[in-house]
């Protein structure tokens, strides 16, 4: 008789009012005995609804049952089957928006905590290693395959290319492997040993990181095919900030999510030894909603920040941030201004940002996204001292592969035109997945569109031959 508890086992956390002035991990993780309660809770379903919930379509209730049963390391290689990144996943996956949004548990209680569980084994694999790749099974040299950039989709395409045996090479433009798990997430919600202990894993396969490696600059992808590559995949994700274009953007104190924390993450800016530290000031603004915006102000708090502000322009329940950041940042003294629109930021007199002036909104009927349409309050205008403010409302693809790759076909926002299963561009050959054709969307996401396109090279290459 399964564990009929109607909620999770909790997750052991930091103590918010420690954690909010350290960089290390808040969520500390389950303990063997807490796994086990939780995996009872699982009911084993034999149509597994969870697993058409995971884009990589984790074995779910296989792996659960072994945790279950006490084979921790068995559950892990269960999951690495299919997903080659389950500890990061197991961190930051949307779970409650794929694969636990279809556990039959939540119909009435909470739903079984596949991603608390997912993260146990990982991390028991991790402080328990054994060997579990048989390398000497990987038929070899079938051909050569390149990808650019080395965050979640093109480390999943490269690592199961590499198991089917083609000579890998990853092409990545930062000194540092690992894309946006690497510079996009902070270290107290993803460990970045963690994220290079997977690209290690990949490397163990055979697959050559090249860094520094800006394509489009230092090489085209024409002449990545002059140089013997037989396919390309794109996975450039779309880090490029977007802005919203009201006074005062260009004022000193102003700056995008994505500079902020990639200058945390990649520089470790939080040091006040860094070669390139970041200055923020008492009060500080962040724009937007989503989970960027609450690890850009939950790391403006660490900086020590006094008051750290969420302006959104819409209500708590339109929020695109996961449940569970948006109660850490409240926890950790955030403070949100809801239903709040900025419409200039106000400088001093030699050009530092001072204050930014908001409108009250209200929501009316919904939009094409489906939530209400925030509509300006008349006479509702307010400023809101602050020194720094951080825009977080999205991201475009970077247009150095648009401009140099003539044959691609682009998507008016610059996307590339992919065919959603097997990723396959305009153009033989080179295949694209991830941001870079979905637009920002989550990790598993970007995981799930290179494994489906190694499948697809290889058949490709195949078929050549």
């Amino acid at each position: 008789m399964p564990n009929m508890s109607k909620k999770k086992q909790l997750m052991p956390l930091q103590e918010a009012n420690i954690r909010n002035k350290n960089f290390t991990e808040v969520s500390l993780g389950y303990r063997p005995e807490q796994a086990i309660e939780e995996s009872d809770r699982c009911l084993q379903c034999k149509n597994a609804p969870c697993v058409a919930g995971c884009p990589v379509n984790v074995q779910i209730p296989e792996f659960i049952k072994l945790v279950k049963e006490n084979k921790f390391y068995e559950g892990y290689l269960k999951i690495f089957e299919t997903n080659s990144l389950p500890e990061v996943c197991g961190r930051v996956c949307p779970q409650e928006n794929q694969c636990e949004k279809y556990c039959v548990r939540g119909k009435k209680d909470e739903p079984v905590a596949i991603g608390r569980l997912e993260r146990f084994v990982s991390d028991y694999a991790s402080q328990n290693p054994q060997k579990s790749e048989n390398l000497s099974a990987i038929e070899p040299n079938k051909g050569k395959v390149a990808i650019i950039g080395s965050g979640p989709a093109g480390v999943s395409c490269a690592g199961d290319l590499a198991k089917m045996g083609y000579e890998v090479t990853i092409f990545e433009a930062f000194h540092t492997a690992g894309g946006v798990l690497m510079y996009g997430i902070p270290e107290f919600r993803l460990p970045k040993k963690i994220v290079q202990n997977a690209i290690d894993r990949v490397v163990e396969l055979g697959v050559k990181i090249e860094k520094n490696m800006v394509i489009g600059k230092i090489l085209s992808i024409d002449e990545l095919f002059q140089e013997g590559y037989q396919a390309v995949f794109i996975g450039t994700g779309a880090g490029l900030p977007v802005f919203m274009n009201i006074p005062g953007e260009n004022l000193n104190g102003v700056m995008s999510a994505n500079e902020f924390l990639t200058r945390i993450n990649l520089m470790k800016a939080y040091d006040p030894d860094a070669d390139t530290p970041v200055k923020i000031g008492k009060n500080v603004a962040v724009v937007g909603g989503g989970n960027v915006a609450m690890d850009a102000a939950r790391c403006a708090i660490r900086l020590g920040a006094e008051n750290v502000y969420i302006v959104y322009r819409r209500s708590l329940d339109e929020l695109p941030a996961r449940k569970e950041e948006v109660e850490h940042a409240e926890e950790e003294g955030i403070i949100f201004k809801l239903l709040t629109n900025p419409k200039q930021i106000i400088g001093t007199d030699n050009g530092w940002a001072k204050a930014i002036q908001c409108v009250e909104m209200e929501l009316g009927e919904p939009d094409s996204s489906g939530r209400r349409r925030p509509i300006e309050k008349p006479d509702s205008l307010f400023e809101i001292l602050v020194e720094t403010v951080i825009i977080s409302i999205g991201t475009t693809p970077n247009p150095l592969i648009k401009d140099t790759t003539k044959q691609l076909k682009f998507a008016p926002k610059g996307e590339i035109v992919a065919d959603e299963v097997t990723g396959q561009t305009s153009q033989p050959g080179i295949f694209a997945g991830g941001d870079i054709v979905t637009g920002a969307a989550t990790v598993i996401q970007a995981m799930g569109a290179g494994k489906r396109s190694a499948i697809a090279i290889d058949e490709y290459i195949r078929s050549k031959k």
